[in-house]
């Protein structure tokens, strides 16, 4: 992905409403009401979204879907029927309409009241995950599982969909059971980070830390392999066509949000990477399309 695409570091309101499933008038609404603070603007003098802003919309859209209150939500973060002889017809058409609409809103309720649920036995955050991605992550010890791994799995399932979140769920359990992995992920991502705006594209970290990036993924896959998450992971796959027909291809938790395309979704999330830190992303990536397949 980052080969061929540079994500903004930075969108307008209209990309940010389009990516989280709202519209601008919505997060205006949360700007007015305190529930959002308010970004900077631009030199034109629009709102202009970064990574920690989409991350907020997000968590506020999953918890307006379970039902939750803004202020609740804002207090967490601190025809007439035609006479004649076709009448009686008309008004069972309504009827059924009717019927129809009260069918779905008793569906929404029930959605919603399970979302409530999973927040209270999961937890508030890994309650509003889908319950594909909850699940593999059960039975971790309290503390394994960071924010930041949580917020990464919530634009996985916005991006990829929720086939995509469970399978990203390998990774942070396997480095929720394996302090020396997440050790090492933590020291190769505090170097990517240190590839800022004041770091050249062609300065020499650039490839070093792209080399430890890939030494680094090697590493997991094989941590992977050997705890046996990958026969897991195989094991999502085939059952998921069976379990979840026809939920593959678009971007969406399957949660209420309007889908997307992954293309569309990933070209509305930002990211605040320099060209340096996207170039290290680049390097790695080649340096693994080069390599012989691991047998």
């Amino acid at each position: 992905m980052y080969a061929s695409f540079s994500p903004p570091r930075q969108v307008a309101i209209g990309d940010a409403a389009s990516f989280v499933g709202t519209t601008p008038r919505a997060i205006r609404h949360y700007h007015q009401i305190g529930l959002l603070p308010e970004p900077e603007r631009s030199r034109g003098d629009r709102r202009r979204y970064g990574y920690a802003e989409m991350i907020r919309l997000l968590w506020i859209r999953k918890m307006a879907d379970a039902g939750i209150a803004l202020t609740d939500i804002r207090a967490a973060f601190a025809d007439t029927a035609p006479a004649g002889a076709h009448e009686d017809q008309e008004v069972a058409r309504i009827l059924e309409r009717l019927e129809e609409t009260l069918a779905a809103q008793q569906a929404e309720l029930e959605r919603q009241r399970s979302a409530v649920h999973r927040m209270r036995t999961r937890g508030s955050r890994m309650g509003l995950l889908s319950d594909v991605v909850a699940s593999r992550l059960e039975g971790l010890p309290d503390g394994s599982l960071r924010q930041s791994d949580l917020d990464s799995l919530l634009v996985t399932e916005r991006i990829f969909g929720r086939l995509g979140a469970a399978v990203q769920a390998t990774r942070f359990l396997a480095l929720a059971t394996h302090p020396d992995l997440r050790e090492e992920s933590d020291r190769v991502d505090a170097a990517e980070e240190a590839l800022d705006d004041t770091v050249a594209v062609d300065d020499p970290r650039v490839a070093q830390v792209a080399a430890e990036r890939r030494a680094f993924e090697l590493r997991l896959h094989a941590v992977i392999e050997e705890s046996g998450l990958a026969e897991d992971e195989e094991a999502l796959f085939d059952s998921w066509e069976d379990l979840h027909p026809g939920d593959e291809g678009e971007a969406g938790d399957g949660a209420g949000q309007e889908p997307m395309s992954v293309v569309a979704a990933v070209g509305k999330m930002p990211y605040d990477f320099s060209p340096a830190r996207l170039r290290c992303l680049e390097l790695a990536d080649g340096v693994a399309a080069h390599e012989p397949p691991v047998t």
